[in-house]
């Protein structure tokens, strides 16, 4: 070869070799204070090789030196880019897909093609031009395709141009450097597509991606663990849970690989270790979520117009569960799934230990239960209430709502009481350390779920009282205090809606509309159900009742945009408005004139 003839090709490989080893290796272990030492001295030995090749007589080889200033226009672009140099990079890359351009479908040329374009799909994605990023990346995509349907051999890897004939790669290592370069296109792409809210692409990217990081060896365990989690959150809001739970369970299987190294061989430090104790509980919150929305899903699915259990429904569903479970694992052989044969026994073990389909009875959905309650003290672990308080409670929230939707599927009401009777013991002590003024939001909605528990305590305590042929003192007693307590609580979230001068808004934002009418509707609703003996505090009662009833009515005819967020609750508040005077004279005149 007569460009490679004489002693300067072999110093030029040389000095490529010592570029991208300071650009890899060195410049992990550049000091704070020049960040960049080992890739500028990367840049400037790659200029003296592109010197160097500028100055080699072409003669009839201009296509080989056109390539290989490509790859050195690449390895520049790149070098640009990562010492944050976007102008610089751009102009390097553009050169080397301009040199590649007529060559681009060749075994030599298509890997640093493809290549070229994914950087420049990185960077129009840094300046935030996520169009420009997508015509880059879509480009590199339609290419890889092209080429395996026309060639398919494993093309040259770039550093091969810069390669003795007995250093060149095996068409084995060929072609997993390929399929790793075309693994980061649609990597890249999933994000754009995500950026552009088109989500379901995004995910159907992101599970190929995954996918064929585990094919082809080539990803982080914490990093695959973390994108699998995110993903299984896409499925759960398609209510896919089968897929959901096969990505959680992959997530967990491969996260259990980033502990195998002990920590001292590893170099990791304390904040390495922390920063995996922190994964760790990120996927363990992913997994309560997948168990929260299984639970709640049947739910939706079992109740009746009053929120209680349809017998009748759960018979059908349980008769069709057969059929349908057996289609469902027909269909799951189909499913883009993930693992290699070495972990796949792992992952389906995981799967085992929670269910994927609808829980249609109590012992279904405690045993979904109780893997979301052990994932929540997982979970609780990390993310204390000391350092990370709003995690910390969004944790102890879901785990109130795991009891929440486990005690619908509870057929014994004392029961059913004591789940939310531990919802109150989790949530109260967590309200009364909270600051409103930081944490305004949360404790709005602590205090809106407290009072909607004691409520429906109160509720069950006067069904379980009723049954029981008429409530006793202690019952009685009982009802009034939760009904008191529900109340408070509802109270205290209305007045967080108040002004700094304690007036309450002619207008309420629409995020805050619902909750407040609901609160003032179940505390028109409260106030009748207290249960007394002296007829004065009953006809009280009663015109407090009928206050929190008329000013539903007035707000929703003052903002007739009110009434569809509260139609339930409108119509039977005008109900009661039309019983509750007749009511309360019948009261005052048994009591007499002087009332």
């Amino acid at each position: 070869m007569a460009a490679a003839a004489g002693g300067w090709w072999a110093a030029a490989c040389e000095k490529f070799r010592s570029a991208r080893t300071l650009s890899a290796v060195e410049s992990r272990k550049d000091p704070e204070s020049e960040p960049y030492r080992s890739k500028y001295s990367a840049r400037a030995l790659l200029q003296e090789v592109k010197q160097q090749l500028s100055a080699a007589e072409e003669g009839g080889e201009a296509r080989l030196l056109a390539v290989r200033r490509a790859v050195l226009e690449y390895e520049l672009g790149v070098n640009h880019t990562d010492t944050e140099e976007l102008s610089a990079g751009e102009e390097h890359l553009q050169r080397c897909t301009q040199l590649l351009q007529p060559h681009r479908l060749s075994r030599d040329c298509v890997s640093l093609y493809i290549q070229a374009q994914n950087n420049l799909g990185i960077l129009w994605s840094e300046r935030d031009e996520i169009k420009t990023a997508q015509t880059y990346l879509e480009s590199a995509e339609a290419l890889y395709n092209q080429y395996m349907k026309e060639d398919g051999n494993p093309p040259l890897d770039p550093s091969e141009h810069f390669m003795s004939e007995e250093e060149k790669l095996t068409d084995q290592e060929r072609s997993k450097r390929f399929e790793k370069a075309y693994t980061h296109t649609l990597y890249y792409l999933a994000q754009v597509y995500q950026h552009l809210e088109m989500t379901e692409k995004a995910a159907q990217y992101c599970h190929t991606t995954l996918k064929r990081q585990l094919e082809y060896c080539g990803y982080y365990p914490v990093e695959w663990a973390l994108n699998a989690a995110t993903l299984s959150q896409y499925y759960l809001s398609k209510q896919c849970f089968m897929e959901s739970r096969h990505c959680l369970a992959a997530a967990s299987v491969i996260f259990s690989q980033a502990g195998q190294v002990p920590s001292a061989e590893d170099n990791e430090n304390e904040q390495d270790q922390q920063d995996l104790r922190q994964r760790k509980a990120e996927i363990a919150r992913c997994w309560i979520k997948y168990c929260l929305n299984l639970l709640q899903s049947a739910r939706k699915l079992l109740e009746d117009d009053i929120g209680e259990m349809d017998s009748f429904r759960q018979m059908q569903l349980k008769a069709q569960r057969k059929k349908e479970e057996d289609e469902k694992e027909n269909g799951r052989k189909k499913a883009v799934l993930f693992g290699t044969s070495d972990i796949c026994d792992s992952v389906l073990a995981m799967e085992e230990k929670v269910s994927s389909v609808y829980p249609l009875d109590f012992q279904e959905a405690r045993e979904i239960f109780l893997v979301g309650q052990n994932y929540v003290q997982e979970a609780k672990e990390f993310f204390q209430v000391d350092g990370y308080v709003t995690d910390h409670i969004e944790i102890v929230q879901d785990h109130s709502a795991l009891f929440k939707v486990l005690a619908f599927f509870e057929e014994d009401y004392e029961r059913r009481c004591k789940m939310h009777k531990r919802r109150i013991d989790m949530l109260e002590p967590i309200y009364a350390d909270l600051n409103p003024q930081y944490y305004l939001l949360i404790s709005r909605q602590l205090q809106f779920e407290l009072a909607e528990t004691y409520y429906e305590m109160m509720d069950l305590k006067v069904t379980i009282g009723n049954r029981l042929e008429g409530l006793d003192s202690h019952t009685i007693k009982k009802v009034n205090s939760l009904a008191q307590l529900a109340i408070k609580y509802y109270e205290l979230f209305l007045d967080s809606l108040r002004n700094p001068d304690k007036v309450f808004p002619e207008e309420l934002d629409e995020d805050v509309l619902r909750p407040a009418m609901v609160a003032k509707f179940h505390i028109a609703r409260l106030y009748s159900k207290l249960i007394t003996s002296d007829s004065k505090k009953q006809l009280e009662n009663m015109q407090t009742s009928l206050e929190y009833y008329t000013f539903l009515i007035d707000y929703c005819e003052k903002h007739p945009e009110a009434v569809r967020v509260v139609e339930t609750e409108l119509e039977l508040s005008k109900e009661m408005v039309g019983l509750l005077p007749t009511r309360m004279e019948r009261l005052r005149a048994k009591l007499g004139p002087f009332v």
